[in-house]
């Protein structure tokens, strides 16, 4: 076992295991650490405590020290600068006539690199516009392209339930999410009832996916040959977590649909199998 701190670097993001070096921090803290992209400010989410050595990813790195005054006064220093950083990026993006969306601006705490952070439709050329940064800000300039779900987690919005985004509050990861999970939930597929304000499939269809699967097995599908009382039907709409099923009686001609327990009905011929979608590609 393995004493350690856990440490994001954003509001909704990954949390680091670091050393706290002997150190006793709390949640909300400030700490400043070393990290692959340098020296960075980072808050402490989970406080000191010990891991199985497995789930270290080693070399574990230790603190360079708690938060001082002087770290905050330079982080928030730092986000005066990324604002004006940004406009500037704004005018140079427009002087340069590149087909991109400024998102946001990035200073690493010790100020040696800023990070721009943009979108785009598709691949863009950008080297000029790195140069032209680099000569205002007398630093090493990187940009990097994000998607729309980024783009969305980064910025923040209300989704159509009413609440703050999944991804912007508490999601660190995206999962694949498909149109699968649309069908299987007896949704519509009306992209504009199913999808995001980023325009991609909402990722909360994936939170009760595995409830339903389980559900799905229990349950004739759609075009199954059931027997109920004596007479045989086919299986035209589900109600998965009601566990009915509405079955077709009789001729097309003079159908009778009734509505019945799934687990009253004999299936005789389960449905048409139609072929898994693809998951949408998140990137």
């Amino acid at each position: 076992m393995t004493e350690v701190i856990g440490v994001k670097f954003n509001k909704v993001g990954k949390v680091y295991y670091f050393d706290p070096k002997g150190s006793k921090l709390n949640v909300g803290q400030g700490v400043v650490v070393e990290t692959a992209r340098g020296i960075e400010f980072g808050t402490v989410a989970f406080s000191n405590h010990e891991v199985a050595d497995e789930e270290i990813v080693a070399p574990l790195k230790p603190i360079i020290r708690p938060a001082t005054n002087a770290d905050y006064e330079r982080l928030e220093n730092n986000k005066i600068k990324e604002k004006e950083a940004f406009e500037v990026a704004l005018q140079k993006i427009r002087e340069h006539k590149l087909d991109m969306k400024l998102i946001s601006t990035e200073y690493t705490f010790d100020g040696s690199k800023i990070l721009f952070y943009f979108t785009a439709d598709g691949r863009v050329d950008f080297r000029e516009l790195v140069k032209t940064l680099a000569g205002i800000f007398k630093t090493r300039i990187e940009l990097r392209q994000m998607g729309v779900r980024d783009e969305a987690k980064l910025l923040g919005a209300i989704g159509g339930c009413g609440r703050q985004l999944c991804c912007s509050t508490f999601l660190n990861d995206f999962h694949s999410v498909s149109i699968r999970m649309a069908k299987d939930q007896g949704l519509s597929l009306n992209p504009t009832k199913i999808s995001g304000i980023c325009g991609r499939l909402m990722c909360c269809l994936q939170y009760e996916q595995e409830a339903y699967e389980d559900l799905l097995k229990k349950v004739p599908g759609k075009g199954a040959l059931v027997e109920y009382d004596g007479e045989k039907g086919v299986v035209t709409d589900t109600f998965v977590l009601k566990g009915l099923i509405k079955v077709r009686f009789g001729t097309q001609e003079e159908p009778v649909f009734k509505i019945l327990d799934a687990k009253e009905a004999k299936i005789l011929k389960k449905g048409k199998v139609e072929e898994p979608e693809a998951e949408e590609n998140i990137e």
